[in-house]
């Protein structure tokens, strides 16, 4: 369904009709007339004298009155799939739809979604890279992408083959939200093959898309998906790219939309690292060798969930530190236990707390046991 009437929906799909009329003319026109119908019923001097609108598309936003019954029968018909689906439609009107998305220059004006958004979602972070990736590219964007997760970073990306899926992957196995923006419809899973991955990310997150349902995944569609990956996010990381690929592409939205972009560089002569060498070469990326370079670059932006760490004064620690410190703060409890509760392996976690040992904030009791140094 949809927060909004059958009847504003009908505007609102009845301008992005007009050929020539995307995302940016339909924000010029919006924040001029404020409600689709007043544009709809707008007189046509002010219309053609709308930035970027002229005579042309002004002639025929006035015509749009003999296509209504056919466009209505359309937005019924998405409406009902929307049901059949288990998804929502949601408008650049709408509160729900995302604070960052809507932010950039050419915001999508409806987004098809399955799962909800949060207000965590605020804190993203996309992981991109190529559909090929080396045994190195699938261990770092493993990594990165769960210790961001473990953080609450929300990790977006575009359910494509390779980093893309590894990325999702990594945030579900580690407890985290993830989105995944997509080139088709709802209805159009690509690839195939993530079809249970596609459903993991729907109950844990989100899957979003601004095409109709029943569309095709063509080439043409994912440019328009990686500027949503980019706007959705605080910042793009770049884990394996050739120079063509996607991921770049991504990468250059983000710069234009003024969002952080960071690369893990790779190898010399690994096809696989020449977009993600050239980006840092370039100074178009900041060299990442983790997540914790990730949020240190951040910090400002990420203030609000940085403010939930233990305050310990005169005693730095890091963010699984400082997971682990929480999972204490009750009562002392086994190794076992803290490293299920902080989503870390058992080795993991006893490096953590030797360490946390070692700064005087906890202690260690028989049976290997920790709880907080009084």
């Amino acid at each position: 369904m949809s927060k909004l009437t059958t009847d504003q929906l009908t505007d609102l799909y009845s301008i992005l009709s007009v050929d020539g009329i995307g995302p940016a003319k339909f924000k010029n026109l919006i924040t001029k007339f404020k409600t689709a119908e007043s544009i709809l019923s707008a007189n046509f001097d002010l219309l053609a004298g709308t930035e970027s609108i002229g005579l042309i598309i002004a002639k025929k936003i006035q015509n749009l009155k003999n296509k209504r019954s056919t466009i209505r029968e359309f937005v019924i018909k998405e409406l009902e799939k929307s049901d059949k689906y288990g998804a929502e439609i949601i408008t650049i009107l709408d509160q729900e739809y995302p604070f960052l998305l809507k932010k950039i220059f050419d915001p999508p004006v409806i987004l098809y979604i399955k799962g909800n958004f949060t207000d965590e979602d605020n804190y993203s972070i996309a992981v991109v890279g190529t559909r090929q990736p080396t045994s190195y590219g699938r261990i770092h964007a493993e990594k990165i992408s769960g210790d961001l997760a473990l953080r609450n970073i929300t990790i977006v990306s575009g359910m494509a083959r390779g980093i893309d899926t590894i990325a999702h992957s990594a945030a579900l196995k580690n407890g985290g939200r993830t989105i995944a923006v997509i080139g088709s419809g709802l209805d159009v899973i690509y690839p195939p093959e993530n079809k249970k991955l596609f459903q993991e990310i729907s109950e844990r997150g989100a899957v979003i898309s601004e095409f109709y349902f029943g569309t095709k995944p063509d080439a043409i569609n994912f440019p328009r998906r990686n500027r949503i990956i980019s706007g959705i996010s605080l910042g793009t990381v770049v884990i394996e790219t050739g120079i063509k690929g996607g991921a770049m592409q991504t990468a250059e939205y983000s710069l234009e939309q003024n969002r952080e972009v960071f690369a893990v560089p790779g190898n010399l002569g690994v096809k696989q690292s020449e977009g993600t060498n050239l980006k840092i070469l370039r100074s178009e990326a900041k060299l990442i060798r983790s997540a914790e370079d990730i949020l240190d670059e951040l910090q400002l932006q990420l203030k609000p969930i940085s403010n939930k760490r233990i305050p310990k004064p005169g005693v730095e620690l890091n963010f699984f530190e400082e997971r682990i410190m929480e999972t204490l703060k009750e009562e002392p409890i086994q190794i076992d236990q803290i490293a299920a509760k902080s989503k870390l392996s058992t080795s993991d976690c006893l490096v953590h707390l030797l360490t946390l040992e070692f700064k005087g904030l906890i202690k260690q009791q028989p049976g290997k046991v920790f709880g907080l140094k009084s």
